[in-house]
């Protein structure tokens, strides 16, 4: 009884030899053939591939299948790289093109300041704008000038269009500026060409009120708004806007200035002339010189 599986053993390994010495035999056979070079070894070989290659393509397909899913694979890693670059190339695009636009803010804000008509007999000097206070309750802004540079507190300060505001603290390397819109500010003005004289008012908002306008019926909307100089803190005729109709029915100040786009600020150099104490002296000639004169006649 055991003798009859170790037979089937033995007689399977036989059998394995016998295809393994076949199959090395074939393939001898077809290397041999392959590599005779003589016609009727040609035609041998083509015939043989014409009547093979044929019934074979159930087994190609799969490798042409699989070959030409590693070429689209190939093709879609490099589109990835490539749209990758692209990316990298679009958001280095950007960048320039943001800090473009950066540039071309300030060359447009320093033609408005160089483009600004003042008094001749004002001088001024310009600062940038470092930062805003960023409160509601409190608008004002930090220029990179100060004591150092002749700044004194009170003196107006212009962008490229109009009135800004005016100095509220100075330091020595620097100073800050309190916005007209700020709720603390009152400028006396005078609207053009009708030259009724009001209070321009802040109230935190980008558009403040008018108030104690002398005749109303005489202001219309869109009438230029300049400073009076009255109280000496201000010269006359910085402009500060128009004149605007609010949703409220108040007439209300539409500011020249482009609060949203500061970068340069022009401190307007004002020295207020000297009270006058006598006002007698400016009539005319003292009493004393004209009674000796008139004796002298």
């Amino acid at each position: 009884m055991a003798a009859h599986p170790q037979s089937e053993v033995n007689f399977g390994r036989s059998l394995r030899r016998v295809l393994v010495g076949i199959l090395v035999v074939f393939l001898l056979a077809v290397f041999l053939l392959w590599r005779i070079d003589n016609p009727r070894a040609e035609r041998f070989r083509m015939a043989i591939i014409d009547r093979v290659v044929p019934n074979m393509e159930w087994a190609l397909t799969p490798i042409t299948n699989v070959s030409r899913m590693l070429d689209d694979f190939q093709s879609y890693a490099r589109i990835y790289d490539q749209n990758q670059e692209l990316r990298r190339e679009l958001q280095q695009m950007k960048a320039w093109r943001e800090a473009a636009l950066q540039l071309e803010q300030k060359n447009a804000k320093l033609l408005d300041l160089n483009n600004v008509k003042l008094n001749p007999k004002l001088t001024f000097t310009t600062g940038v704008v470092l930062t805003d206070s960023g409160s509601p309750f409190r608008q004002s802004a930090l220029i990179n000038i100060g004591r150092r540079d002749g700044v004194v507190d009170g003196w107006a300060a212009m962008d490229g269009l109009g009135l800004v505001g005016r100095i509220s603290g100075v330091g020595q390397n620097s100073a800050r500026v309190l916005f007209v819109t700020d709720s603390s500010s009152r400028i006396p003005v005078e609207v053009t060409p009708s030259g009724q004289k009001a209070i321009l008012a802040g109230d935190n908002s980008t558009l403040p009120p008018l108030e104690f306008i002398d005749g109303v019926d005489q202001v219309r909307a869109g009438d230029r708004i300049i400073t009076t100089g009255d109280g000496g803190v201000f010269p006359p005729g910085l402009l500060a806007g128009a004149v605007f109709l609010g949703a409220d029915g108040r007439l209300r100040t539409k500011l020249s200035a482009d609060y949203r786009r500061l970068e340069f600020l022009r401190v307007i150099r004002h020295l207020p002339s000297a009270p006058i104490t006598d006002p007698g002296r400016l009539v005319g000639p003292s009493l004393n010189n004209s009674d000796s004169g008139g004796s002298d006649g």
